[in-house]
């Protein structure tokens, strides 16, 4: 192989690196956030049923008006 084709080879291959690395770190990056998200979401939903149940009452057993 000429010396310009190994070059150009490992410029490539180092920028393939270079990417691969960035994409990873994006990705974890998204990871962390959705755990957090997914985390206050249940967070969220729990209050939503503790406020659902404290509002909630007794409903009385009526009869409907056409009976």
């Amino acid at each position: 192989m000429s010396e310009d084709r190994i070059t150009k080879l490992e410029i490539l291959a180092a920028e393939q690196e270079k990417t691969i690395e960035e994409l990873s770190a994006e990705l974890t990056r998204q990871w962390r956030e959705t755990e957090a998200l997914k985390k206050k979401l249940e967070r969220l939903s729990e209050r939503f049923l503790e406020l659902e149940e404290q509002t909630a009452g007794d409903v009385p057993v009526t009869k409907p008006p056409h009976w």
